[in-house]
């Protein structure tokens, strides 16, 4: 039996961290690299925790917490 990415991100805690490689390649976010770090710039997307100095990631409640923000507003994504 095989896990889909998207129940592997929904079984995680929310207080489990994820980095940016994960987050796109599993889709768990509709952005490229480039347009998840200009969102994090304008305070558009949650900010990132620096883990060490080669590893940033996301704690999962907080991509949580924005996914269901931006999906209240549309049932479009907007990296605007």
């Amino acid at each position: 039996m095989k896990i889909s990415p998207q129940t592997t991100f929904d079984a995680l805690p929310d207080v489990a961290l994820i980095q940016l490689r994960p987050l796109l390649q599993y889709k768990v976010i509709p952005y490229s690299a480039t347009t998840v770090w200009r969102l994090c710039r304008t305070g558009k997307f949650p900010r990132p925790i620096k883990v060490s100095p080669g590893i940033t990631a996301w704690r999962v409640a907080d991509i949580r917490k924005y996914l269901d923000q931006v999906g209240s507003k549309s049932t479009e994504w907007s990296a605007a």
